[in-house]
C-alpha cells in the first residue's frame, strides 16, 4: 500500500488538533469488528472541522459508507471535543494496508497514518489462501469480479480425483506476465486480483531496469472519478516510432471514448468520459518494451434526494417504501432494522427501480412487519416506521329479522367494512348451503342470502360469520301460516301487526337509509275492509312509485323504496268494512351514517404534537354518534394517514410523531352505529413548532438605585418557529408572585428594568417567546439587590487629542469625550482656567460622554480647555489644546539689497500676523517691467533672503513675495521697493569698495532639543536646530553613548536642521538624549530627556 501523501500546501498551518489518535500499527482479525477513533479539540477553531477517513493515496473512505465501514461523529459542549469513529465490519484481508485521518478547519489542519494488518482466525488456519481475498460489500475497489457463475460450473463437472500438492498462486503471479493475470484469476479463482496485486507489488522489490524506447515512462498510477475525462502520458526516445496502447492486455482501438495523439516524443492516451469499466490495468508498446500503469475510477457518492416517508397501515395492506436518489442506475440497499433484504423468490419483498426512484414493496403487511426500513447509498442515508395494526371489521348493516308469508321471498342483507372480507351462513348453528331455492351473494361490502319459495321449515335463526373474525350477525325469520276459520258474515276488521322483526317497540321501525321497507300487514274482516294509508294527515293512494301501498287479499303492504331522511313520520293504517273500523299508528324512524363533522382547526402545537379540535355534526344520521376517526396529511401531498382505528370519542385530540417545521391538514371522520360519514372539509394548514431552549448566560450589566440593566444570549435551539422576542419578569426575593418589566416584547438581547424599589432584592428572569409559546425561563442564580455602585470618575481622553488639535478658521469643532463613573457625574469644561463662555462654546453632556462644539471656530477659539469630571469629593481632569490657524499676512519690507552680473539679492521681514502657526516657507516671484508677468522663482524658501539668478541683461526686474503656512499662502503678496537693473556687457561699472565677510562660526545650536514623553510602540522623533561654518560634524548620544549604525534610529541633516527618528520604541529606549556639533573652530551641545510609557487600556485596568 502506498504510503500517505504528505501535504503540499503552503497556505494551511499545520497544528496539532488532535488530542486522540488511533494507534500507528494495528492487527486485526479477520471476521471481527474493529473501531478506529480519533479526538479533536475545538476550542481554539472558528468553525466546525471536518474530518476525511483516506486508504492510501486518494481513496476517501466516506463514498464507501455502508454495511461494511460505518463512519460516527460525536461533539461534547462540556469540554468541546469532536469525536470520530470508522468502524469496520467483519475485517476482510482487502481492508490491510495503510490509512490516513486527516481533520481541516478554515486555516488550520492535522492528520495522522496508521496501518492495518489482517490475520486470519485460528479455526481457519488451513483455510485455502483465495478466501481471504474474496471481496466484501464495500472492500476497497468498487467494480467486483465476480466469476461465480463459471466456479459452479465448475464444480457442477468436477469429478473426485487424487489430491495434487496445493498450487502457491502467489508464484505463479509473480513470474507471470500482466497479460497473463486475468487468466490466473480465471483458472484458480481469484475474486480480489487487483488487492493481490498490490500486496504483490509490495513483496517483490524489482530493480529498476533502463529503457531504451521510452525517455519517460506512465506514472505508477492514476485516479479519476468517474464520468470526467484522464489523459494517460509517455515520453519516447524516437519521435517517429508508433506506439501501441493495451487494456488489460487487449489492444485499444482508437474511436470517440479513446483519443490516441502524438506530438514530438509525446504519446498521449486520452479516455473521454471514463465509467466503471475503464478501471484497469494499460500498457503503452513500443517494440519489445513496455511500461504499464493502473487507472482508478472512483465513483461519486449516491446522495439521497427524497427521503423516505412512514407508513401507518393495517394488516393486509399494500406498502410501498419509495426514494429518490441523485444519480440513475445508483445501488440502493435495504435493511429491515439490522438484517438486509434480498430479492428472493418466497420473498415477501419485491424492490422496483424507475430511474432515480427505488421502491421497497410489502404487499400485504402482517404484524411481523412492525419495524424501521432502512436505505442506504453510498453517499446517504434514509428511514422511515412501518406501523401495522391488526384489522377490525366494523359492521355498516345489521340482519334484520324478517316475517314472511309462504311462497314469498325472504333476503337477508348485511354491510361490512371491509369489501374483501368472505363469510358464510348458519340456521340454528348448520352451514346454509345453496341450492336452487337458497342463493348467496356477495358483491363488494354488502353480502345476502336469498330464500325463494319460503316454506315453513325456513324459519329459524339466520348468522353470517365472517370469515378470519370472531364476530357473527343473526337475525330470526318468522313464517306467517295463513288460517281459514269459519267466520261469520259479519266480522268488523282487525289489524294484526307482527311486533317482531325490525320493530324496536310496538310501534317504532328503524330503517337504514337506502335500505327498502316493506311491512306486510295482516287484515281480518267480512265482508273485506277497505284500507287506508297515510303520513300524517295525507294519505298514500300510490301503487307505483317509490312510496306506494300494495294491497292483497287479507294482507296490506306498505313499501318505501330506498329510505330517505324525508320518509320519517308518523304512518297511520285505517281499515273500515260496514262491521266497523280499525286503527294502527307506526312511527319509522330513517337512520343514517352522520353529517362530516364540522369546523376541524388546530389549536395548539408542540415539536412534534397538534392538538386538533371539532364540532359534532349537524345530523347524528338518527343514531348516537360513537366517535371518530382522525387523518392527517403533508401540504402538497395526496396521501392521507389514519391516527387512529379504534373510534375516538372525545372532540379534542392531540396528533402526535409529528416532523417540526412541515406543514400539516387534518380532517375528521363521524362513526356512528350505520356506518362512517363523509370526510370533514380540511383543516388550515398547521405547522408542529416547538418553543425554544432557555436564553443563555444571562448577566447584570449594570445597576442603579432604581434599574438593573440585564444582558443574555439567544437560545441554543431555535427551531422552525423563529424567535419572536423576550419577556424580562422580576420578583421580590422570597415571592413567588412574577412581575412583567415589559409591556411589548424585547427583540434586543439586553433591558433596563426601571422603577425598582431601593435596598431591595430583586430575582429576574427571561422567557423567549415565538408562535408556539413560551420557552423555559433564563434565571439569575442569585437576587440582585437594587442599589447605585459607586465608581471613581474617569475621563477616556481619545488620542487624536493628547497632543495639539489644530483647525482652520471657520470649520466646525465636534469633539466628543468618553467618561465612566457611578452614580452620574458632573462634567465642568474651563478654558485657559476660566469657565467657558456658552456663548461662544456649546456644551452637552450625557451619562457617558460630554461633547465640546463650536459651530464656526475663530481664532479667538484657540487656548487649553479642560474637563473637570466630579463626584462627590472624587474628580478627574483631562486637558485638550485646541489651534485655531489661518492664512498668514503678507511679509515686510522686500527690497533689493544687491545686483551683481545677472543676480539679485533680495531681502525681506517675516509677517506681522503669522496665522497662529509656524510659516513654513516664502514664494518668491518676478517680473519684467517690460511685460510685468510674473514668474515664480522659489517655493517654500524657509530664509527671509535668496538670490535671484539667471536673469536678462538689459531688463529691470521687480520683485514679490508671498509668506506660507499651515493653510497656504498669504492672500497678498508684498512688492519690493526697489528694482534690479542688470546691465548691459561692455559698460564699466565702477564698484563699491568690497570687504569679503568672514563667514566662519563656532557651532551654535538655535533651536535646543526639547524634553518629550511618548508612548511605545509609536515611531517619535527628537530635532534641533544648529549654524556653524565650516559645517559641524553631528554626533548623537544616547546616555552620553554614541549611537552608531543602528537601524533603529535615522539621523537627518536638512539645512541645519537636525532630526533623530527612533522607529517604535520600547521602555528601554527611554533615557537622556544628547546633540554634540563639532567644528575647527569648537563645539556645542544640546541634551533633553526622553520618557517611553506603556499605553494601559482603560477597560483592562
Amino acid at each position: 500500500m502506498p504510503e500517505p501523501v504528505p501535504e503540499e500546501s503552503q497556505s494551511t498551518e499545520l497544528t496539532g488538533l488532535f488530542v486522540e489518535k488511533p494507534p500507528e500499527n494495528v492487527t486485526a482479525v479477520a471476521g471481527k469488528d474493529f473501531t478506529f477513533i480519533a479526538k479533536v479539540d475545538s476550542t481554539t477553531l472558528t468553525r466546525k472541522p471536518t474530518m476525511k477517513w483516506l486508504k492510501g493515496k486518494w481513496m476517501d473512505l466516506g463514498s464507501k459508507a455502508g454495511k461494511h465501514m460505518q463512519f460516527k461523529e460525536t461533539y461534547d459542549r462540556n469540554t468541546k471535543i469532536y469525536t470520530y469513529e470508522m468502524k469496520i465490519v467483519k475485517v476482510v484481508a482487502g481492508d490491510a494496508g495503510g490509512y490516513r485521518c486527516e481533520v481541516t478547519a478554515k486555516d488550520k489542519c492535522d492528520s495522522c497514518t496508521f496501518e492495518i494488518t489482517v490475520e486470519a482466525a485460528q479455526q481457519e488456519e488451513q483455510a485455502d489462501i483465495l478466501s481471504a481475498f474474496k471481496r466484501a460489500d464495500a472492500g476497497e475497489d468498487e467494480g467486483d469480479l465476480d466469476f461465480s457463475a463459471l466456479l459452479k460450473a465448475a464444480k457442477k463437472k468436477k469429478k473426485p480425483e487424487k489430491e495434487e500438492p496445493p498450487i502457491d498462486v502467489w508464484e505463479l503471479l509473480k513470474n507471470a506476465h500482466p497479460s497473463e493475470y486475468e487468466k490466473i484469476a480465471f483458472e484458480y479463482g481469484i475474486t480480489d486480483l487487483r488487492g493481490m496485486l498490490k500486496r504483490l507489488k509490495k513483496m517483490k522489490t524489482v530493480e529498476p531496469k533502463h529503457s531504451e524506447a521510452f525517455l519517460k515512462k506512465l506514472e505508477s498510477c492514476y485516479s479519476v472519478e468517474k464520468g470526467k475525462k484522464i489523459v494517460l502520458r509517455c515520453e519516447v526516445v524516437d519521435p517517429d516510432v508508433q506506439v501501441k496502447w493495451l487494456k488489460n492486455g487487449q489492444e485499444i482501438k482508437p474511436s470517440a471514448k479513446y483519443l490516441m495523439e502524438s506530438s514530438g516524443n509525446v504519446r498521449t492516451l486520452t479516455i473521454n468520459k471514463t465509467t466503471l469499466a475503464d478501471d484497469a490495468a494499460y500498457e503503452c508498446v513500443v517494440g519489445e518494451d513496455k511500461c504499464f500503469t493502473e487507472v482508478f475510477v472512483k465513483e461519486p457518492p449516491v446522495t439521497i434526494t427524497k427521503l423516505m416517508d412512514d407508513y401507518h397501515v393495517v394488516v393486509g395492506e399494500r406498502v410501498e417504501f419509495e426514494i429518490e436518489v441523485s444519480e440513475e442506475g445508483a445501488h440502493v440497499m435495504w435493511y429491515f432494522e439490522d438484517q438486509e433484504l434480498h430479492k428472493d423468490k418466497d420473498s415477501k419483498f419485491r424492490f422496483k427501480k424507475d430511474g432515480k426512484k427505488h421502491t421497497l414493496i410489502i404487499q400485504e403487511a402482517t404484524l411481523d412487519d412492525i419495524g424501521m426500513y432502512h436505505a442506504w447509498t453510498n453517499g446517504g442515508h434514509t428511514k422511515g416506521e412501518l406501523e401495522v395494526e391488526e384489522k377490525e371489521l366494523e359492521v355498516l348493516q345489521d340482519i334484520a329479522d324478517l316475517t314472511v308469508r309462504a311462497t314469498d321471498q325472504a333476503v337477508f342483507k348485511c354491510e361490512v367494512s371491509d369489501d374483501k372480507v368472505t363469510g358464510k351462513w348458519f340456521k340454528d348453528g348448520v352451514e346454509v348451503l345453496p341450492s336452487n331455492r337458497i342463493k348467496m351473494t356477495h358483491i363488494g361490502r354488502f353480502h345476502r342470502l336469498i330464500i325463494d319459495d319460503v316454506k315453513p321449515e325456513d324459519a329459524g335463526d339466520y348468522t353470517f360469520v365472517p370469515d378470519g373474525y370472531a364476530l357473527s350477525l343473526s337475525a330470526k325469520l318468522n313464517f306467517l301460516e295463513i288460517k281459514i276459520d269459519y267466520v261469520p258474515r259479519q266480522d268488523p276488521p282487525k289489524i294484526h301487526l307482527d311486533t317482531t322483526g325490525n320493530m324496536v317497540s310496538q310501534n317504532t321501525i328503524i330503517v337504514v337509509a337506502g335500505n327498502k321497507l316493506r311491512l306486510d300487514v295482516e287484515i281480518t274482516g267480512e265482508p273485506a275492509p277497505t284500507v287506508v294509508w297515510s303520513k300524517g294527515e295525507q294519505p298514500i293512494t300510490d301503487t307505483e312509485g317509490r312510496v306506494r301501498v300494495e294491497n292483497r287479499k287479507d294482507l296490506s303492504c306498505f313499501v318505501i323504496e330506498g329510505a330517505e331522511r324525508d320518509d320519517e313520520g308518523n304512518y297511520t293504517i285505517c281499515v273500515t268494512n260496514p262491521a266497523g273500523e280499525d286503527k294502527a299508528m307506526l312511527f319509522v324512524k330513517i337512520v343514517d351514517v352522520p353529517d362530516p363533522p364540522e369546523h376541524v382547526k388546530c389549536t395548539s402545537v408542540g415539536e412534534d404534537t397538534a392538538t386538533i379540535v371539532w364540532e359534532p355534526p349537524k345530523f347524528d344520521g338518527g343514531a348516537p354518534i360513537k366517535g371518530y376517526l382522525m387523518e392527517r396529511k403533508k401540504k402538497g401531498s395526496s396521501r392521507w394517514t389514519k391516527l387512529n382505528f379504534d373510534v375516538y370519542e372525545s372532540t379534542t385530540y392531540e396528533a402526535k410523531r409529528m416532523i417540526e417545521g412541515v406543514l400539516y391538514e387534518m380532517r375528521v371522520f363521524a362513526v356512528n352505529s350505520i356506518g362512517l360519514s363523509q370526510p370533514s372539509l380540511n383543516s388550515k394548514p398547521f405547522m408542529p413548532i416547538a418553543p425554544t431552549s432557555e436564553p443563555t448566560r444571562l448577566t447584570v450589566h449594570d445597576v442603579t438605585d432604581s434599574t438593573c440593566s440585564l444582558r443574555w444570549l439567544a437560545p441554543e435551539k431555535i427551531g422552525a418557529g423563529g424567535l419572536d422576542g423576550y419577556v424580562i419578569e422580576y420578583c421580590k426575593d422570597g415571592d413567588t408572585q412574577w412581575v412583567v418589566a415589559n409591556q411589548e416584547l424585547c427583540e434586543k438581547q439586553g433591558y433596563v428594568v426601571r422603577g425598582l424599589p431601593v435596598g431591595e432584592k430583586i430575582n429576574f428572569r427571561v422567557v423567549a417567546v415565538n408562535i408556539a409559546g413560551r420557552s423555559p425561563p433564563a434565571i439569575l442564580a442569585q437576587p440582585v439587590t437594587i442599589r447605585e455602585i459607586m465608581e471613581h470618575p474617569k475621563i477616556r481622553l481619545p488620542r487624536e487629542l493628547r497632543t495639539k488639535y489644530i483647525r482652520k478658521v471657520g470649520e466646525k469643532i465636534n469633539l466628543t469625550i468618553p467618561f465612566q463613573g457611578k452614580p452620574r457625574p458632573i462634567a465642568t469644561w474651563y478654558k485657559d482656567g476660566q469657565p467657558l463662555d456658552p456663548k461662544m462654546v456649546s456644551v452637552r453632556n450625557s451619562n457617558v460622554d460630554s461633547i465640546l462644539f463650536i459651530r464656526s471656530a475663530e481664532r479667538e477659539h484657540s487656548g487649553t480647555y479642560e474637563l473637570v469630571l466630579q463626584i462627590e469629593n472624587m474628580e478627574d481632569r483631562a486637558s485638550v489644546i485646541i489651534k485655531i490657524v489661518e492664512k498668514p499676512g503678507p511679509p515686510l519690507k522686500v527690497r533689493v539689497t544687491d545686483v551683481w552680473g545677472f543676480n539679485a539679492a533680495l531681502e525681506w521681514e517675516p509677517p506681522r500676523d503669522d496665522g497662529n502657526c509656524e510659516i513654513t516657507g516664502y514664494t518668491i516671484q518676478k517680473a519684467d517691467l517690460k511685460t510685468k508677468e510674473w514668474f515664480t522663482i522659489y517655493e517654500h524658501n524657509r530664509r527671509t533672503n535668496c538670490t535671484a539668478s539667471d536673469l536678462i541683461m538689459g531688463n529691470e526686474y521687480m520683485f514679490r513675495v508671498y509668506s506660507e503656512n499651515l493653510c497656504g499662502l498669504s492672500e497678498e503678496p508684498c512688492h519690493s521697493k526697489n528694482t534690479a537693473v542688470i546691465a548691459k556687457t561692455g559698460l564699466i561699472h565702477k564698484a563699491n569698495p568690497y570687504k569679503e565677510k568672514d563667514m566662519t562660526c563656532v557651532p551654535k545650536f538655535t533651536q535646543p532639543l526639547v524634553d518629550r514623553s511618548v508612548v511605545a510602540g509609536y515611531s517619535t522623533a527628537i530635532s534641533c536646530a544648529v549654524k556653524g561654518f565650516p559645517k559641524p560634524k553631528i554626533v548623537w548620544m544616547k546616555n552620553k553613548m554614541i549611537i552608531g549604525e543602528d537601524p533603529k534610529y535615522l539621523m537627518q541633516n536638512n539645512q541645519g536642521v537636525l532630526t533623530l527618528n527612533i522607529r517604535k520604541p520600547s521602555s528601554f529606549d527611554g533615557g537622556k538624549y544628547s546633540c554634540l556639533a563639532v567644528n575647527e573652530l569648537g563645539q556645542d551641545e544640546v541634551e533633553c530627556q526622553l520618557s517611553v510609557h506603556v499605553a494601559v487600556d482603560p477597560d483592562k485596568k
